[in-house]
């Protein structure tokens, strides 16, 4: 029987929905909780919606149940896919990946691989639609598509600065990031992601003017031999995104890049004021 390989993602990694649409490509929403009640991540909330409210309250998030992914799972089997490809938002940041892994093993007809990207945003975006291209050249089968997709998060990297901790400390997502007495000198960390999916300080400068330079400067230090792909995300900091979108897209290294604001969920744990930048080695 020839394989019909689907793949499925979460809200969190900020792929265009005209891209989500154009490639088929579903996502489960993660939610936003307010006091008022529950909101879908990028379907009944955006990120504009988030800021605007801070002031008056500032929601928690939830993954997806078990059930919202046995209904994705089921909802691509009875479209004829025979494999599922799941790939979500970092396990040591959310337990999205964990949850749908349970909800795998009660499906049964389809053969469901579920994948943490170690990462999130457009570094979680970028390996949905590497596992997409892989799929849709047909050249190889489910398990090497696999093994390629699981192989290619090693070659991932996000970095990002935030105004403040104030929000991923709330949120419980500060992980192994260490800043609180640096922040009264102003000195602000240059977060990433480490082999465990966990955020931890990357380095760090004084003030944000200063800490936006050294992202900039880790960035072209990271693709200085390769080819890349380098996305811009920003949480209410458009304009400062966009200087530093427009001092990286060009440069002769990197193959594609996407400049967009990160989901709903995302901004309530960063809050208004962070600049990330996710890269991914395209060459191996």
């Amino acid at each position: 029987m020839s394989e019909k390989i689907a793949v499925l993602t979460d809200s969190t990694c900020d792929i265009p929905a005209e891209i989500m649409e154009e490639r088929n490509i579903e996502f489960l929403p993660l939610k936003v909780i307010y006091q008022d009640g529950e909101y879908l991540d990028r379907i009944d909330i955006q990120p504009s919606e988030i800021y605007d409210y801070f002031a008056q309250e500032i929601p928690s998030t939830s993954m997806p149940g078990p059930e919202d992914f046995k209904k994705f799972f089921n909802k691509l089997k009875n479209e004829g896919y025979t494999h599922i490809i799941s790939i979500h938002i970092s396990s040591g940041l959310s337990a999205t990946y964990n949850i749908g892994k349970m909800a795998a093993k009660e499906i049964e007809g389809v053969e469901i691989e579920v994948i943490d990207s170690k990462g999130l945003s457009m570094a979680l975006g970028r390996l949905v639609l590497y596992a997409d291209d892989l799929i849709k050249e047909q050249e190889l089968g489910f398990k090497q598509i696999v093994k390629k997709v699981k192989d290619k998060v090693q070659d991932i990297d996000v970095f990002f600065v935030v105004k403040t901790l104030k929000y991923l400390k709330e949120g419980g997502r500060i992980g192994k990031i260490s800043g609180t007495i640096g922040e009264l000198l102003s000195i602000k960390p240059i977060i990433s992601i480490d082999d465990e999916g966990v955020y931890y300080n990357y380095d760090k400068a004084r003030g944000r003017k200063k800490s936006l330079k050294k992202l900039q400067q880790i960035v072209k230090d990271k693709i200085s031999s390769g080819l890349f792909t380098v996305d811009v995300m920003h949480a209410n900091a458009r304009e400062e995104a966009e200087k530093l979108f427009a001092n990286l897209k060009d440069l002769p290294n990197i193959k594609d890049s996407y400049f967009g604001e990160i989901s709903p969920v995302m901004a309530v744990h960063a809050g208004p004021g962070l600049i990330g930048v996710a890269i991914l080695k395209l060459n191996n």
